[in-house]
């Protein structure tokens, strides 16, 4: 099989997977559960959705800063 063809394959059954994982209740369920109320605000939800956006934001710079600084000194 062509390597390109291959990748595009594999590809669309990763987004496939994720769409059916997304789908499932079972999991639906549990990221209510944990972390996402089912019923919210639209305000509350951008301002939660900027905060950790953000924060996962300056833990990348992060790790790129320490990266940097390893191979600079390595």
């Amino acid at each position: 099989m062509d390597p390109a063809k291959a990748q595009q394959l594999a590809a669309e059954l990763e987004v496939e997977m994720m769409a059916d994982m997304y789908k499932s209740v079972t999991m639906t369920g549990a990221c209510h559960r944990k972390c996402v109320a089912p019923h919210y605000k639209e305000a509350e939800l951008h301002e939660r959705l900027g905060r950790k956006l953000t924060e996962l934001s300056v833990q990348d710079e992060e790790i790129g800063r320490r990266a940097a600084a390893g191979s600079a000194s390595g």
